[in-house]
């Protein structure tokens, strides 16, 4: 057994517990409890992606630079479980939102280096997609033992629970960031000279000069916005339609079940790494990634759609049982569009400036497209709530429409570079050494 695998693989795990204890389930204590509006509520969400617009260039600038990965993610981790624990004991929305802006500078700080960790050691590489495995197995695992925990204790799913439980596997993950691989900054050598002292992240920025490459990035930016809506909304939806709140985030934990079985029964065959599930090995990497490069742009199609299904199972659905089933398409969704797509990023990245593209799509992502998709989900849920009624089915439309267009953009105007695309001033030996550190 690889060692390496199983120090990232835990790490994998435990960052996507933290995350998935409380984000799919935070709104129903805003809205219930609190009281907030959804406008409130909506603010409250974007502590998140306005983290991320900033929080990942740094993180992803010192890891490259300075400081070792896993030590970066072990501070932030320490500091996030502070945070969580007072963040359990707000009850007003301005104690709120501003213990949550601080808790996700921190957490965002390090979802790009355990990306970093994980592509910046050959054998762990090798094998992304087990170690992928793990963010959704984590994220539904956490979601069955909080409904569990609630229907022990008899209570309901509003209360400040899930943010102790984020708070103590913070704890979990700083320890096992002892345990890492050393991870330390610019593990590929930088050509010599000006390049060597260039910073990262202006290079990062650079690769968007690459006209598909720009566009990956505006459709991640736009798509990934809609996933405010599901997590803003789907909780209290899950309610209106006839779901027992205590039930809610095991319901919800269906999309990472069936995220986790994707990711290594599908995600490769789409890809065309179906040679690496299997576990057989080829002598020439770069063959590989000739191979595995061909299905990324209809692999993002089909990803974009899953959750243009879920939307319009939404719009149309007044029963819960297909609101419950449906689930599975959020699952899908997210493994065929965000995780092949850090997973692109990853390939066609120079390995220098690897922590920095990743920390750019998180950016992107987490960032922008979260804020901007936060913004606009409270503003729509708030025009449209009557009497303290959502009308649920013009909500779902927004996401719908938008998701609908954006496969529309990858069918039609995208095709996936490759490596060497952004490798044109680097000489062959360079090449070799850049695309065999992704």
């Amino acid at each position: 057994m690889n060692y390496d695998y199983l120090r990232v693989s835990a790490l994998m795990f435990l960052e996507f517990a933290v995350w998935g204890a409380w984000m799919p389930v935070l709104a129903m204590r805003l809205l219930g409890p609190m009281k907030l509006s959804g406008k409130q509520t909506g603010w409250i969400y974007a502590t998140f992606p306005l983290a991320s617009i900033f929080s990942p260039f740094a993180s992803g600038y010192l890891a490259d630079k300075y400081v070792n990965a896993e030590w970066i993610i072990m501070a932030s981790h320490v500091a996030g479980a502070i945070l969580m624990f007072v963040a359990a004991k707000q009850t007003k929305f301005w104690g709120m939102f501003w213990t949550m802006l601080a808790y996700s500078v921190f957490f965002t700080a390090t979802l790009p280096l355990v990306n970093k960790v994980l592509y910046s050691h050959g054998d762990v590489a090798k094998l992304d997609t087990w170690v992928w495995l793990w963010a959704p197995v984590s994220w539904a695992l956490i979601g069955y033992f909080l409904t569990g925990m609630r229907q022990a204790r008899r209570i309901g799913g509003d209360g400040p629970d899930s943010l102790y439980l984020a708070a103590f596997l913070s704890v979990v993950t700083a320890l096992v960031c002892l345990i890492q691989p050393a991870t330390p900054p610019q593990l590929v050598v930088a050509t010599a000279g000006a390049e060597a002292g260039a910073n990262p992240m202006m290079k990062a920025l650079g690769m968007l000069g690459n006209p598909n490459y720009l566009i990956f990035m505006l459709v991640q930016l736009a798509v990934c916005g809609t996933m405010q809506f599901y997590f803003l909304g789907t909780g209290q939806f899950m309610q209106d339609r006839g779901v027992r709140g205590k039930n809610v985030s095991a319901v919800m934990g269906m999309a990472q079940t069936v995220q986790a079985v994707a990711t290594i029964s599908l995600l490769g065959l789409f890809l065309g790494q179906w040679l690496l599930i299997v576990g057989i090995r080829t002598s020439s990497r770069a063959w590989f990634y000739d191979v595995g490069d061909i299905g990324y742009q209809w692999t993002f199609v089909v990803g974009v759609l899953c959750w243009s299904v879920l939307y319009a199972i939404y719009v149309l659905s007044k029963r819960a049982w297909p609101i419950m089933l449906i689930q599975a398409f959020h699952g899908l969704a997210y493994v065929f569009f965000m995780v092949a797509g850090q997973k692109f990023v990853g390939f066609v990245a120079p390995g220098e400036i690897s922590g920095s593209a990743l920390s750019l799509l998180a950016i992107a992502t987490n960032g922008v497209g979260l804020f901007l998709g936060t913004q606009l989900a409270g503003f729509v849920m708030e025009k449209n709530s009557v009497g303290g009624k959502f009308q649920w089915p013009k909500i779902w439309a927004v996401p719908l429409v938008i998701t609908l267009a954006g496969a529309i953009v990858i069918a039609v105007a995208f095709k996936a570079p490759s490596p060497k695309d952004f490798q044109k001033d680097k000489a062959p030996n360079e090449k070799a050494v850049a695309v065999a550190s992704v």
